[in-house]
């Protein structure tokens, strides 16, 4: 079994990998729908090239990131550098709005000054095919790439390349019914629900990056697993004031546990060994494990817990 620092490696080596992908592959996007909007005089595949630079902007992010938490931690990034991911995610997200905003009211401003395209040329729709195309191959790559390196900003940017799709979509769309059926204003309507969808993307992943910037979890199975795997081992009861929070990929996890009163320190130690074993086995990917030892039957969990879980806060 790969020690911790190895599976670290692989990660770091993974989300590297991904970003240089998406960034070629971006670049080139990019260049091909801007040159294409210049030659054209199209304003929808202009903006589509825009998007696409915006996205190499993201992509060398992502890069900078697997250089940062590559970094051991140290006095003063006790609990590593895993956060800048998150950090960085969350940038992404900002990104990604912004670029639907922009979408939103170019589109707006279109339609109230009537600057429709007249005349679409055939070149002006091969460009979001190109894109469509091109995007697609990014998405899965990046989507493969990020789960098997359970990276948050690399997942994201799976995200982004399907909102990019939608986005070329769109325009595509749009650009097709006013060649085809002498309708301009449909471009800019279509611009505006795929700006829209853009949007509910963006805030759907603000929520989970939210969320885990405060080190909140709202995923039940993970305790259920935690619980589990305290009870399996024998001589240890009445977990509570369990709290699992997420350090880019990996959980850090704190509890208390309560043993018989009369055994040694030692043997206490020894019951916390075994639950924590028992929980990496449950949940292999941690960061750490801090458990409490409390003497069965003690008054200390007749108070009130203020913080934590325990199981039957669950139901």
């Amino acid at each position: 079994m790969p020690s911790e620092k190895e599976k670290m490696t692989t990660r770091i080596s993974l989300i590297r990998k991904a970003a240089v992908i998406a960034l070629t592959g971006n670049a080139l996007l990019a260049g091909i729908k801007l040159c294409i909007g210049i030659m054209t005089g199209s304003l929808a595949v202009l903006g589509d090239g825009i998007d696409s630079a915006s996205d190499v902007l993201i992509s060398a992010v992502a890069l900078a990131v697997s250089v940062i938490i590559s970094k051991p931690s140290d006095q003063e990034y006790p609990f590593g550098r895993g956060r800048q991911e998150t950090i960085a995610s969350m940038l992404l997200v900002f990104m990604i709005f912004a670029a639907g905003i922009e979408v939103i009211v170019s589109s707006v401003k279109k339609i109230t000054a009537g600057d429709f395209i007249q005349e679409v040329s055939l070149l002006a729709l091969s460009a979001p095919l190109i894109s469509i195309a091109g995007k697609f191959i990014l998405m899965l790559t990046q989507r493969h790439l990020g789960i098997k390196a359970n990276s948050d900003i690399i997942k994201a940017n799976a995200s982004n390349m399907k909102n990019d799709i939608l986005l070329s979509g769109g325009v595509l769309a749009g650009l097709a019914i006013s060649k085809f059926f002498n309708a301009p204003v449909i471009d800019p309507i279509v611009a505006i629900i795929t700006g829209l969808l853009v949007l509910k993307n963006a805030c759907g992943l603000f929520i989970d990056l939210n969320r885990e910037l405060m080190d909140g979890n709202a995923d039940k199975e993970l305790y259920k697993k935690l619980f589990n795997a305290v009870a399996s081992v024998d001589g240890v009861s009445n977990p509570h004031r369990a709290r699992i929070r997420k350090i880019a990929s990996l959980f850090d996890i704190s509890l208390d546990i309560e043993v018989d009163p009369k055994i040694t320190v030692y043997e206490a130690h020894e019951k916390a060994e075994l639950v924590e074993e028992a929980i990496r086995k449950e949940i292999p990917d941690l960061f750490d494990v801090m458990i409490h030892i409390e003497p069965a039957g003690s008054d200390e969990h007749q108070r009130p817990e203020e913080f934590g879980l325990t199981p039957e806060k669950l139901d």
